[in-house]
């Protein structure tokens, strides 16, 4: 108790002293910066003004910080406040300028230094030093005025900032941070391969409308377009292959057109290309990748719109990124998955989720991927939505909501996780819902949609290298990197290791 006593007799020394300094034209500045961050509405618009700046880490800033309010903010007022229930200072002697008003909550710990240190501990983690040191100056600066305007203790400022930095550690756990990407681990080849620095022999292939669909989702959703600097999905489209062929002026581009078949545009463009490129989402990356197996040619990954996970973990995050690993000539091998005889680079699932994707694809085009992916999660498994699967998995007959098949060793919990730490390690990750009277539907949505599993027991993870799969109906409906599609009989999933060469920057 006599350690509380002196921390609060130093609190208040403290208090006084910032509170009763005189500080030229700071009396009408640092109030109104106080008011500015009330409800978070600072944050808010910093956070809407990186996210139309038309750059992904910046966007990324924006998302993440808008994460770590969320999570600082109920803690301090739903739980900090509550528990605590300090009372506020007294505002005697304070100059009238500098007065704001007095809020009526808890004193113990600041909500508006909580904010504050979210946001700022977020942007830093991904947004370049011209942004993040700002943005760190400015929460320094609501710190500072929640004492200078006598509405905290130092020490409630302290403990908030503490809350917030806290929150914005937490959302690496939610939310992986970007520089996760190009960790993943690859087997070295031989020598790097000579190739024609402009880009002679190379066929790419970039499929617009897979790009509409990423860079809607890039934008949040159908509503991108409208602000400063938005740009159609289209655009984007055209605007990767026009880079493509201004920085490789000998390559060919193809841009498939509506009608177009795009896996006979990726078959032809393999069969005369000596590095094979791909524009597109993950599905028409793997079969991109299945032809560069079948006619032995490199694969380069030319991230469009929102990078997939394969490109990630390869560490391409721009089209920049793709030129400059082929320009390097440095190439690297990587497992392929099989699922029924057709590759697959990232996962392949089985259960409800063709299902959900099927539902996701029919609107996301209106929508965006996120907002449809949710939206096909709860009509699934809703009432009156999917039931669960009955399949035998490896020779054990199983009643499953969900079935997860990984391109080696995935480091993340869940049905869906996306990164690795090796793309050779010749294992398949095998993740399990099972479905049981104890794991009813909104239990099982709540797993899927937070990837909580490990606190259930009806979920299973193991490592193998081969998995079969079938269904009493003779019948099993699975999708590969996003594609969904029917196969008859037993489905085996194996790997190649090591099979696919592949560009990746170097370091």
């Amino acid at each position: 108790m006599r350690l509380r006593e002196r921390l609060g007799r130093m609190d208040r020394r403290l208090f006084a002293a910032v509170a009763g300094a005189r500080l030229a034209g700071l009396d009408r500045v640092v109030p109104a910066l106080s008011r500015a961050a009330d409800n978070s509405l600072l944050w808010a618009g910093i956070a809407g003004a990186l996210a139309v700046s038309g750059r992904r880490p910046l966007r990324r800033a924006a998302t993440r910080g808008l994460l770590a309010v969320s999570l600082a903010s109920p803690l301090v007022n739903l739980v900090g406040k509550q528990a605590f229930r300090r009372n506020r200072p007294s505002p005697d002697g304070l100059p009238f300028a500098r007065l704001v008003r007095m809020p009526l909550s808890a004193s113990f710990p600041s909500g508006h230094s909580a904010s504050a240190a979210a946001f700022a501990a977020a942007v830093a983690m991904e947004a370049p030093r011209a942004v993040a040191v700002p943005v760190g100056l400015l929460a320094a600066g609501v710190c500072f005025s929640r004492v200078y305007t006598g509405v905290h203790y130092p020490g409630d400022v302290l403990a908030g900032a503490a809350v917030g930095v806290a929150a914005g550690a937490l959302t690496l756990r939610l939310w992986p941070e970007a520089a996760e990407a190009g960790r993943a681990r690859a087997a070295v080849t031989a020598p790097p391969v000579r190739l024609d620095p402009e880009g002679e022999g190379l066929v790419a292939v970039v499929d617009e409308g897979a790009e509409q669909v990423a860079e809607r989702d890039a934008g949040g959703g159908a509503g991108r377009g409208a602000g400063k600097g938005a740009f159609t999905a289209a655009e984007a489209g055209t605007r990767t292959a026009d880079a493509l062929r201004a920085a490789l002026p000998r390559a060919e581009v193809c841009e498939p057109g509506p009608g177009d078949d795009i896996a006979q545009v990726v078959d032809e463009a393999a069969s005369r290309a000596k590095v094979l490129a791909v524009a597109g989402d993950d599905g028409v990356v793997a079969r991109a990748a299945g032809q560069a197996l079948r006619t032995g040619v490199p694969l380069l990954v030319v991230p469009s719109g929102t990078p997939g996970d394969f490109a990630r973990a390869l560490g391409l995050l721009t089209v920049d990124d793709a030129v400059d690993a082929y320009r390097s000539g440095d190439l690297v091998t990587v497992d392929v998955g099989e699922a029924a005889g057709r590759p697959f680079v990232d996962a392949a699932s089985l259960g409800i989720y063709p299902e959900v994707l099927a539902r996701r694809e029919r609107r996301q085009g209106r929508i965006g991927k996120w907002p449809a992916l949710l939206w096909a999660m709860a009509e699934v498994l809703g009432p009156g939505g999917a039931r669960p699967v009955d399949l035998v998995v490896d020779g054990v007959p199983r009643r499953v909501w969900l079935v997860f098949v990984g391109n080696c060793r995935h480091q993340v919990r869940g049905a869906a996780p996306t990164r690795r730490e090796r793309l050779e390690d010749g294992l398949l990750d095998v993740r399990i819902l099972t479905a049981a009277a104890r794991l009813p539907r909104a239990r099982a949505f709540l797993s899927v949609l937070t990837g909580r599993f490990r606190l259930s027991r009806h979920y299973q993870q193991w490592q193998a290298d081969t998995l079969r799969v079938s269904s009493p109906s003779g019948e099993v409906r699975l999708a590969c990197d996003g594609e969904a599609f029917t196969v008859s009989g037993e489905v085996e999933f194996a790997k190649r290791p090591r099979s696919l060469l592949v560009f990746r920057p170097l370091g």
